[in-house]
C-alpha cells in the first residue's frame, strides 16, 4: 500500500474520530514512557515483508498471550463485501513470533499517521502495547489485536471454507492467496516458520470435495 500522507483536518467521519482519538491516546502512552523514548512496533503478518516505515532495527521476536491467525474478514483489501477474503490478526491465546521494529524517538511523531492509515483506516483493530520477548532483552511494542467479539472475527472457519477463500477473494491489493503466502514467505525469510499457515496453503493446492448429493 502507497503511504498515505494524513491530514491536518480533524476528520468529521465518526468512524475516523474514533481512530484518530485512539491514535492520540496511543501517542500519549508513547510520550508516557520515559524522555524520548523509541516506539517498537510488533510485526507480525504483512509488516513483516511490507513495513510502512524502515525500521532502524529489528529483531525477532516473541509474544506470549497472542497468537497470530488468519480469520479477520477483509472486504476491500483482500476481498469484496459480495466475495469476502481474509487477513492476519492477532489474537488472544497461544503465543506469536514475529518481528520487533524500532522507530527512532525523533520520528515516531511523522510515522505514527502513516501506520494508523495503513493499520486502522476503520478502528477495528485494539491497539495494544505487548511485551516482546527477544535475544537482546524484552521490549514493549505496540500491537494490532483483535478482540473475538469484532465483527470483523470470522470464528472457526472449515478446511472447505479456505479453499473458497483462497481460490476466489481478491480485492484492491490483491487475492488473500497471495497475501498469505507473502506472509508466509516473509516469515520464512527471517527463520520463522508458521506451520499453521503451512497447512492452511496446502488447501489451495488440493481439489475442492463436492457436496454429497
Amino acid at each position: 500500500m502507497p503511504p498515505c500522507v494524513p491530514s491536518l483536518a480533524w476528520p468529521t467521519d465518526p468512524a475516523q474520530r474514533d481512530g484518530a482519538r485512539m491514535m492520540a491516546h496511543t501517542l500519549a502512552q508513547w510520550r508516557a514512557q520515559g524522555p524520548r523514548p523509541d516506539l517498537w512496533v510488533f510485526a507480525y503478518a504483512s509488516l513483516v515483508w511490507r513495513p510502512e516505515f524502515e525500521a532502524a532495527e529489528q529483531r525477532p521476536a516473541r509474544v506470549h498471550g497472542y497468537h497470530r491467525c488468519l480469520q479477520m474478514w477483509s472486504r476491500v483489501n483482500r476481498g469484496t463485501p459480495e466475495c469476502p477474503g481474509l487477513v492476519f490478526a492477532l489474537m488472544a491465546g497461544g503465543s506469536c513470533t514475529g518481528l520487533a521494529l524500532r522507530v527512532p524517538h525523533e520520528q515516531v511523531e511523522h510515522i505514527m499517521p502513516l501506520l494508523w492509515a495503513r493499520e486502522m483506516p476503520n478502528p477495528v483493530y485494539d491497539p495494544r502495547w505487548l511485551t516482546c520477548q527477544t535475544d537482546q532483552g524484552p521490549v514493549s511494542a505496540l500491537a494490532f489485536t483483535l478482540s473475538r467479539r469484532s465483527p470483523s472475527h470470522t470464528g472457526t472457519l472449515s478446511d472447505e471454507r479456505y479453499r473458497e477463500i483462497f481460490a476466489r477473494s481478491c480485492g484492491r491489493y490483491g487475492t488473500t492467496l497471495d497475501y498469505a503466502r507473502k506472509t508466509f514467505e516473509g516469515l520464512l525469510h527471517h527463520g520463522i516458520h508458521d506451520r499453521a499457515l503451512e497447512r492452511l496453503l496446502r488447501l489451495a493446492q488440493e481439489p475442492s470435495v463436492p457436496p454429497a448429493a
